[in-house]
């Protein structure tokens, strides 16, 4: 009798977490990182110009550009996102 009682409480102690199961599955969700957002902005270093030079006897218009020094600087950090997918 106590060996059908014992195992009656063992087989009981392992079936509760499955009884008490009784929800719905109503949605799933994917974890998804969202990259960081960066911003740029332009310094001057030396502005165009045009200058006369003096090459194989003549003399010569060049024209130069605009010279630029570009920095990055971070606007938005990276984060994850809760992303609505198809249940596994």
């Amino acid at each position: 009798m106590k060996k059908v009682l014992v195992g009656a409480l063992i087989a009981a102690a392992f079936a509760a977490p499955a009884m008490a199961w009784e929800g719905k599955v109503v949605a799933c969700y994917d974890k998804v990182w969202v990259p960081a957002k960066y911003g740029y902005k332009q310094h001057l270093i030396m502005a165009a110009h045009t200058e006369w030079e003096y090459k194989n006897g003549q003399m010569i218009k060049v024209h130069y550009p605009a010279v630029y020094k570009e920095s990055k600087h971070m606007v938005k950090a990276g984060y994850y996102v809760a992303k609505k997918a198809a249940c596994k």
